[in-house]
């Protein structure tokens, strides 16, 4: 039974090794594949804006064609990736043009003007928001049925304050992609840019991915995302090299298990050879495998005993330290201490054990030794007097504790909190990244459906055109400008610096989120309701962040209503009241099916959602705006007489403290 159990122990520990190796293996291909895609991602983001650094340069430079095109030149020697730059005036039109001097150029199948919406799209963008703008990805045909995927590039051009034209650079995916990636990565990855459904746009390296080990990451330019995707050419680990090894370190246990049953037998025949001399045996290996440094002196001073351990501790054998030429001043004694020593020595050999308690015998101290090598280090000593088989005190046994490990942890523990400290601070932004991108894709959608709501009255040319295009323009620049101000007030909440407040009513606060709720609502058929007394209540707040919050809850429940309730019944209320003379609570009511308690344990929690699309930090960041104005975020079933079932997302505001003493008697009378 033995032997089969020993067998199937084998067998199982090998399965387990292959397993474990395999794993081992995949994780390591893909952290390889997640380390390249990362690394890329920030080459090429740092290289794409050292070529807008340059071009912005050079639209500082002289204004000359001549001096403007050698420039060009130069800077399209410099980049490979770079194809063409044109310089275009204030309505667009190209005034002067340099092809990359390393290829063909770029626009002999079809013409620039055939291919420039999206750098006329970008240049647009440019010039609302006087920085360069990166354009969507587009196709350029070549000779043979080729083509490249290309990207523009707008840089405005200003001259004394004044809008003077453009600069448009054409870049090479492709080529970016080849500039980017190692050699030595080139042949074990394939780098591409793909678009949402993982078509190919551009790639380089010398094989095609298996598919198998894949990482993805956003490059994050202005005005445009490239998607950035590496694919190992590796496949899953083969299983016969894993179990190759598995044998062999399986065969090695074997062995190395029958040897251990034979020790085990030499030690039973050795025990009971030596049975007469096994309490000194014992007794010598407890003290020799001591930790603790054990030292016994007769009452002059003198070492009569050191354990193996004590030797250790300071680097001399017992011999050395029992023959020492003078046993009052021992070896281990660093020199500028040695009188001091000597002194207290002197003093507790003089007292001996007379009128002191076997508590305060054995008292320890700390003090400081001498390594052979003249390394100085702590130790603690705990002293008891040594008494013979009579009763006689002979001399004194100390324990010696080395503290040099304590100490180093002590010093390793001080820098794994620094560093604990510095971590949570990376953390902290790269969090407020991933929020960052989160908050600031509700006015990028908004500006986006204005904008094609602009382009539907551009087609349409009626006689209210212009007052609704008008009015869609101003709604752009008032969402651009909402988009700035998520980003200095996510910038402020990153520095953990105190937040721009501002008095405020909500009144205010719900006609700013009104023009983007009522978007969404009209697409699900959602009547919005306002339950706020004639006089709103103010509070205390950063606009911004809390205009935020509403559109997050808002939104959360218009989608909420959009499947299970019926239209008729899709009512989206928005209400505030000031429940205290120091506090406005503001609710946000809607019609739906409700919150299961599965979801709700974990709500607020970041990364959960529902949605397949969401990303799980809109309540998060929420309750996180709400706690940090000194407030409380909640929710619910709706409250009030006739409320039909559904969620209310309740939370709190700092009124005005100019108003407490006015608003209560209002309150209580209320």
């Amino acid at each position: 039974m033995l032997w089969v159990a020993l067998v199937l122990l084998l067998v199982v520990a090998q399965s387990l090794l292959v397993a474990l190796t395999i794993s081992h293996e995949s994780s390591r291909r893909q952290e390889l594949a997640d380390v390249l895609v990362s690394e890329v991602a920030a080459d090429l983001r740092r290289d794409l804006l050292g070529v807008v650094q340059a071009l912005q340069a050079m639209s500082f430079d002289d204004t000359s064609l001549a001096r403007w095109r050698e420039s060009s030149v130069g800077l399209l020697r410099q980049q490979r990736a770079l194809l063409r730059v044109e310089r275009r005036d204030t309505r667009l039109a190209v005034e002067a043009e340099v092809d990359s001097p390393w290829d063909q150029p770029l626009f002999t199948q079809m013409a620039r003007r055939d291919l420039s919406a999206e750098a006329e799209l970008s240049c647009a963008l440019a010039r609302r928001s006087s920085q360069p703008s990166f354009s969507r990805t587009f196709f350029v045909p070549k000779p043979g049925g080729l083509g490249l995927e290309v990207v523009d590039l707008c840089v405005p051009l200003r001259v004394e304050g004044r809008e003077a034209g453009f600069l448009v650079a054409t870049f090479a995916l492709s080529r970016l992609l080849d500039a980017a990636i190692p050699p030595a990565q080139s042949r074990l990855f394939e780098l591409a840019f793909v678009e949402g459904d993982g078509t190919r746009l551009a790639r380089s390296g010398a094989h095609r991915g298996s598919g198998v080990y894949r990482a993805e990451r956003v490059v994050d330019l202005p005005g445009s995302v490239l998607q950035l995707r590496a694919d190992a050419v590796a496949s899953r680990p083969s299983l016969i090299p894993n179990f190759t090894t598995a044998l062999v370190l399986g065969l090695s246990l074997a062995l190395f298990a029958l040897v251990l049953l034979l020790a085990r037998d030499v030690r039973r025949r050795a025990r009971v050879e030596t049975a007469l001399a096994e309490a000194l045996a014992f007794r010598k290996a407890m003290e020799d495998s001591l930790i603790t440094g054990l030292r016994a002196r007769d009452l002059v001073g003198a070492i009569t005993y050191v354990n193996p351990a004590f030797c250790a501790m300071v680097g001399y054998s017992a011999d050395e330290m029992r023959q020492w030429p003078t046993p009052q001043r021992p070896p281990y004694w660093p020199p500028e201490h040695a009188d001091e020593y000597q002194r207290r020595q002197l003093a507790r050999l003089t007292m001996g054990t007379r009128g002191r308690s076997a508590a305060e015998s054995r008292e320890g101290f700390e003090t400081l030794f001498m390594r052979k090598s003249g390394e100085r280090f702590p130790v603690m000593i705990y002293e008891a007097p040594l008494v013979d088989g009579l009763g006689q005190h002979t001399g004194w046994m100390s324990a010696v504790v080395d503290l040099s490990a304590q100490r180093r942890m002590e010093d390793l523990s001080r820098q794994q909190q620094d560093r604990l400290q510095a971590t949570a601070r990376l953390a902290t932004v790269g969090e407020m990244a991933s929020l960052m991108s989160h908050e600031l894709n509700q006015p990028l959608s908004a500006i986006a459906s204005y904008a094609s709501g602009s382009l539907n009255l551009l087609e349409a040319r009626d006689e209210h055109t212009p007052e609704m295009l008008h009015q869609a323009l101003s709604r752009i620049a008032e969402q651009a400008e909402r988009a700035g101000r998520v980003i200095k007030s996510v910038h402020a909440f990153v520095r953990r610096r105190e937040q721009q407040r501002e008095t405020i009513g909500a009144d205010m606060l719900f006609e700013a989120v009104l023009p983007l709720v009522r978007l969404q609502a009209r697409k699900s058929g959602t009547r919005i309701e306002i339950d706020m007394p004639a006089r709103a209540p103010r509070v205390v707040c950063d606009r911004t962040m809390v205009e935020q919050v509403l559109l997050n809850l808002t939104r959360n429940a218009i989608q909420a209503m959009e499947n299970d309730t019926p239209l008729a019944e899709r009512v989206l209320t928005l209400r505030a009241r000031q429940t205290h003379a120091r506090w406005v609570t503001f609710g946000v009511l809607d019609a739906g099916p409700g919150i299961t308690p599965e979801v709700a344990a974990q709500i607020f929690t970041p990364f959960f959602t529902t949605k397949p699309e969401g990303m799980g930090l809109g309540l998060s960041l929420c309750r996180t705006v709400i706690e940090q104005h000194g407030g409380a975020l909640d929710f619910g079933p709706p409250e009030g007489p006739g409320r039909m079932p559904g969620t209310e997302f309740r939370f709190t505001l700092p009124a005005p403290r100019v108003a407490e003493a006015g608003d209560t008697a209002a309150l209580t009378a209320a």
